[in-house]
Order: C-alpha cells, then sequence, then structure tokens
C-alpha cells in the first residue's frame, strides 16, 4: 500500500513538473533594459523587482543579506543593486559600468532584462543592451528631473527601433512622493519624445520607489493620486507588436554544413519571415535562385520555420553559397549596394576620421569600409542637427558609409538585423561605432564596372615584366624620393615600364586641395592608393614615394591590389637624424611652432610591422640601397623577362 502510494505521489509530481514546464515553455519572453543617468537606482529597481517576481533562491537571498552588511549601503536593509552589480569597481563606487543581464520569470511572462550603464562614457554598453531588447524602462530621479544622459539614451532608444518606453519616476519618496513634481517630469519628457518624430510609439509614466517596493509589484498606498499599473504588472501585459513572421524571409548563411558527402545545407538564424519546403529563394549577392528542398531542426525536418529560429536549409540545386551569403525571398529579395546613408553612433575616444579604412560588420559578413564627413551630428538635448566635421566619442550623426564590395541588406526600419551593423578598427580590433542604414545611394545601384578584353595579365605579357606598387614610407628626410628615384632609373635603364609618384609633385596637383590634418593625410593616401591600383593594372612597376604615416592607410593601399604585387619599403631613419639633414627646414619650422601637424613633432608616425624591405640610410648610401631593391625584385620573378 505504501509503495502504491509513493508511486502516485511521484507520477503526480512528476505531472505537475511536466505541465509546469509545458506552461513556462508557452509564455511570451520580453526583452528589455533599464537605462538613465548615474544613480538613478536602476540595479536597485532591477534587485527588487527579482525579489517581488520571488526570482531568488534561498542561497542568493542569504549571499545578499550577507553583501548588504559587508558592503551595501542600505544600513540593516537589503541592498538590492548588489544583484546585480557584480564587479568590484560597481561595488566599490555605487555605479554600473558593464550590462548585466538577468533572467526571471512570472506566473504570465518571461522577461530578459538588461542593467545598462548611466555614465556617458560607457554608452556603448547601453547600446549593446539596446540592441536586442523589445521596451526600455528609463528611470528619472525625481529630485533631479529630466537630464541631459535622459535626452541621449532617449534618443538612443528610438535609432535602435524600440517603440515602447516605460517612464520610471524613481525616488519618490525622497520628494515626499508629490504628485505636481511627477507630473512636471512627465510633462517635460512626452515634449521631449514628441521631438523624435514617433519614433518612440508609447511612453507609459510610473511613479517609483524602487527601495521601499512603491508601486513595483502592487499599488502603493504612499501614490493615491496614481491609477495606473504597477511596473511588473506592465510589463506581464504589455503587447509588443512583432511582425517578424509577415515580413520578407531573410536568412544570412553562418555555416556551410557537410557532415558527410551526401549532405551540404546551410546553417544559420532566420532574421525575418518564415520559410518552408518548395519556397522559391534567392542568394544574394550572387543572385542565383533555387527552392528549399528541406528544413532540418535539432528534431529532424521540419514542415516551416520562422524568425529568430536557427535551422538547417538544403536547396534544390547546387549553389556556391559561402559565410555571410544571405538566403533570401525570391519574391522581394533584400537589396544589394556598396553605399548607405546610416546614422552612426561614435563610441571610440578617437574620433572618426573620414575615408579611414574600417572593418564593418554587418549580418555574418565583414567588408571594409569608410566613412564620409557627416552631414550632420544631432545634439542630444535639442534634437538640432549641427555642422561637424568628424564625430566625437557619444556623438551621433548622419554620414556615408561606403563598403569596398556590395552586400545585402535591408532598411533598418523594416528589418532591425539586416539594417544595422559594427565598425571596427582595423589595428585594434574594437567596436568603435554602431549604426543604422536608412537607404542605399542610388549612384552604388547604378554604377557598374565594365567588362574590359584586355586585362592586366595581358598588359603585364606585353611589358616583359609582372607590375607592383613599391610602396616606400618613412619620416620627412628619410630618403625616400631619393631613393625611389634611383630605383626607377635602374629600372627604366633594365627596360622596365615604371612610374614615381612622389608626394611633394602630388600635391601640386592631384591633392593640392589637401592639407596636413590626420583626415586630410588619409584621403592623401587613399588617392593614391586608388591611382597606384590603376597603374598596376596598367601592367606598370609603380613607386610611391610619400611619409603615409598611418599603418591603416598603407593597409588599405595594401588591399587594392593582388597578393604579392604590394612592397612595403620603410626607409628607417631615426628623428635625431632627420632632424640634423633637414634639408627644406621643416624640421626647425615645426620645432617653433610654425608648421602645425608636422610628423615626428606633433603629428605621430607609425613605423611598419612587417615590411617586406627596410633600408637604414644611417647605414647605407642610397645608391646602394636601390640595388637592394632592384636585386629584391629579381629575386622574387618580378624582373622575370627585365
Amino acid at each position: 500500500m505504501n509503495t502504491a502510494v509513493q508511486t502516485a505521489d511521484r507520477q503526480l509530481i512528476e505531472t505537475d513538473i511536466e505541465q509546469y514546464l509545458r506552461a513556462h515553455e508557452n509564455k511570451s519572453l520580453l526583452r528589455f533594459i533599464t537605462c538613465g543617468s548615474v544613480d538613478d537606482g536602476k540595479s536597485t529597481l532591477i534587485g527588487r523587482m527579482l525579489y517581488e517576481a520571488k526570482a531568488l533562491l534561498d542561497d542568493q537571498l542569504s549571499a545578499l543579506e550577507a553583501d548588504s552588511k559587508r558592503v551595501g549601503t542600505q544600513g540593516d536593509g537589503l541592498d538590492f543593486a548588489l544583484l546585480v552589480d557584480g564587479l568590484s569597481a560597481e561595488r566599490e563606487q555605487g555605479i554600473t559600468i558593464d550590462v548585466a543581464y538577468r533572467f526571471f520569470s512570472t506566473d504570465k511572462r518571461k522577461f530578459i532584462v538588461a542593467d545598462t550603464p548611466g555614465h556617458e562614457q560607457y554608452t556603448r554598453n547601453m547600446i549593446t543592451g539596446a540592441s536586442t531588447a523589445d521596451l526600455a524602462v528609463i528611470l528619472i530621479d525625481a529630485r533631479k528631473g529630466v537630464l541631459t544622459q535622459t535626452r541621449r539614451h532617449s534618443y538612443l532608444v528610438s535609432l535602435v527601433g524600440i517603440k515602447h518606453v516605460v517612464l520610471a519616476v524613481n525616488k519618490l519618496d525622497l520628494v515626499g512622493y508629490d504628485e505636481h513634481v511627477f507630473n512636471e517630469i512627465d510633462r517635460e519628457y512626452r515634449a521631449f519624445v514628441e521631438r523624435l518624430d514617433g519614433s518612440i510609439e508609447r511612453v507609459t509614466s510610473i511613479p517609483l520607489a524602487a527601495l521601499r517596493g512603491d508601486n513595483i509589484a502592487e499599488a502603493s498606498a504612499n501614490t493615491p493620486w496614481y491609477r495606473g499599473p504597477n511596473l511588473l504588472e506592465f510589463l506581464e501585459e504589455v503587447q509588443i507588436s512583432t511582425s517578424s513572421k509577415n515580413s520578407p524571409f531573410r536568412m544570412p548563411a553562418q555555416w556551410v554544413n557537410r557532415p558527410n558527402l551526401d549532405f551540404r545545407g546551410f546553417s544559420g538564424r532566420i532574421l525575418g519571415g518564415s520559410v518552408r519546403p518548395g519556397d522559391a529563394v534567392r542568394v544574394l549577392p550572387s543572385g542565383r535562385t533555387s527552392t528549399v528542398a528541406r528544413i532540418v531542426g535539432l528534431d529532424g525536418d521540419r514542415a516551416e520555420a520562422i524568425g529568430s529560429e536557427s535551422v538547417t536549409l538544403t536547396l534544390a540545386d547546387e549553389i556556391d553559397i559561402s559565410r555571410g551569403d544571405v538566403i533570401c525571398s525570391a519574391q522581394d529579395p533584400a537589396g544589394l549596394a556598396d553605399q548607405f546613408e546610416a546614422t552612426i553612433a561614435w563610441l571610440d575616444e578617437t574620433p572618426m576620421l573620414p575615408g579611414r579604412s574600417y572593418l564593418v560588420k554587418i549580418g555574418a559578413s565583414t567588408v571594409g569600409g569608410s566613412i564620409s564627413k557627416p552631414k550632420y551630428v544631432v545634439e542630444v538635448n535639442t534634437l538640432d542637427h549641427l555642422v561637424a566635421k568628424t564625430l566625437n566619442v557619444n556623438e551621433v550623426g548622419v554620414c556615408t558609409l561606403t563598403l569596398d564590395r556590395a552586400v545585402a541588406f535591408d532598411a533598418y526600419a523594416d528589418n532591425r538585423d539586416m539594417g544595422s551593423f559594427i565598425v571596427i578598427d582595423r589595428l585594434t580590433n574594437h567596436t568603435i561605432a554602431a549604426g543604422t542604414i536608412h537607404f542605399a545611394l542610388r549612384r552604388s545601384q547604378n554604377i557598374h564596372w565594365q567588362a574590359l578584353e584586355v586585362d592586366k595579365a595581358a598588359r603585364a605579357r606585353l611589358n616583359g615584366h609582372k607590375p607592383c606598387v613599391l610602396w616606400f614610407t618613412g619620416l620627412s628626410g628619410s630618403g625616400k624620393s631619393t631613393i625611389a628615384n634611383l630605383v626607377e632609373r635602374k629600372l627604366h635603364a633594365l627596360g622596365v615600364r615604371s612610374y614615381l609618384l612622389d608626394g611633394d609633385n602630388v600635391r601640386h596637383g592631384l591633392n593640392k586641395d589637401l592639407g596636413f590634418t590626420a583626415a586630410d593625410r588619409i584621403e592623401n593616401i587613399r588617392r593614391i592608393g586608388e591611382v597606384a591600383k590603376l597603374m598596376v593594372d596598367a601592367g606598370l612597376v609603380v613607386l610611391t614615394a610619400f611619409i603615409s604615416p598611418f599603418r591603416s592607410e598603407r593597409k588599405l593601399a595594401r588591399g587594392m591590389v593582388g597578393d604579392g604585387e604590394f612592397v612595403e619599403i620603410f626607409v628607417d631613419t631615426p628623428l635625431a637624424v632627420v632632424e640634423q639633414r633637414d634639408p627644406k627646414g621643416l624640421y626647425k619650422k615645426a620645432r617653433r611652432g610654425e608648421l602645425k601637424n608636422f610628423t615626428g613633432i606633433d603629428s605621430p608616425y607609425e613605423a611598419p610591422e612587417s615590411p617586406e624591405l627596410t633600408v637604414q640610410t644611417q647605414s647605407i648610401a642610397a645608391e646602394d640601397a636601390a640595388e637592394r631593391i632592384v636585386a629584391f625584385l629579381r629575386a622574387n620573378g618580378m624582373l622575370a623577362h627585365a
């Protein structure tokens, strides 16, 4: 009898667990962020929500009690901020630095909340948290009202496409739960949101005292004048519209799946729409079309897959698809372009340099790209459009983004995943900006490469030698032009067709409009790189003698020509030596402050890390250096017929 009862009890428990798990699995998921200014109480609010939602286990409560006594700021009370402020620096300073993600659940819904920092210097972390959120809880300290950081975060929230905002007027207990204070903050904030052109569709204002629990999980007796929902009630009930299934199908290929010789599929996460076997698809950028043969998930073949699901597709036809290619609806394919108007939020301490070559990651593709001078920068307090030459840290502006090849895209307003990108520094691999695409520029779609029958290889055969770029770099006065001139003279004597692009000579014509600021130096080298590329295509050996102080731009120039066609020659002469030579008197002028942005004095020179050749002119004569360079070319087969 006892055994039968135990078995029945165990079965009942197992049934209850299965029912609970099924109910939990079917709950909707809401992703939201908390943001605002420093000390508005974001971490305390999240901690209190976790507490009120019964999302803390006994050992977590015990640890919170111990930590509150040891490092907390609430006396004998619980310091709820410690639940999400995990870094020691955060606990010491009482601030949020990194983004802290917490999962919790109520009877009605599942939640993932991102606690984002309030300091202006950590704006990049706030954007990271907002990029995947459906809703934003923007906190305001009732004592301080709407601040610059409140406006900045609200503007950034609107940029990333968040339509719903909870205005959490916190610390209302410190102003005596004054209804007038709450109403004035609500009025001022809504007036600001109205200027965002409807990008934030709904604002719900809730009076809070997060530390005390007022209006977190139930109506507070301290705010009898407030008739709206409490915070958790609102988050459980708010409806976030999603049209992902009804949007056109998009899936970037993240992996070519070949477990055996009989299976070839393309794995990725669906970024929009839905797909069924038999659907016609187009692959971009190639433009090839096919139909879906199978949809394979973790549990085997499926009849349909929808947005946000990760699946493997097989196609009816053998099509060359690589990582980063986008499989999309054949009837409504994504756009394909290499120039865009985009809104860019600059996140790096080093200002954006127009024309500099950066890496741009859009979807699963990483390509080279550059950013133009901003059309305008947005002043976050007034939303005015200001004239600017660059973007500084935490500034937001509208610019032209130019990529080195066409990529598949949708406007950010239509598809957040297909229309967003990050910018990466080529040398440090740091993420330095994030952006959203407005639209492709028409010129990028109307200009096409013309196919030519006489190509570089044909010209090289006629010339009798390989084309290449000899890129001389070094400080002013190091001897670049002298050595380059000697090398060209020797090549000419060998019958090699060549051309020398000298830094000073080019600035008399092609680049006469450029100065010597960092941005102008970058554009100077970009233009020279493009000219050198054309000359290599013409079958010439082109010599360039430029300071070219930045590694990034030399790397850009190298990438413009084929493998083995770029020879970087570092004319390595110490600053003390070139200052002593000073053939043009430029160093003396720079030391007197008469020449600004002079390389080596008040503008940096980044020495090559792995050049093909290094010439130290303090220990070798220019003639001998030239002989050594020609010998290098001959040894590497570049002068095979000369």
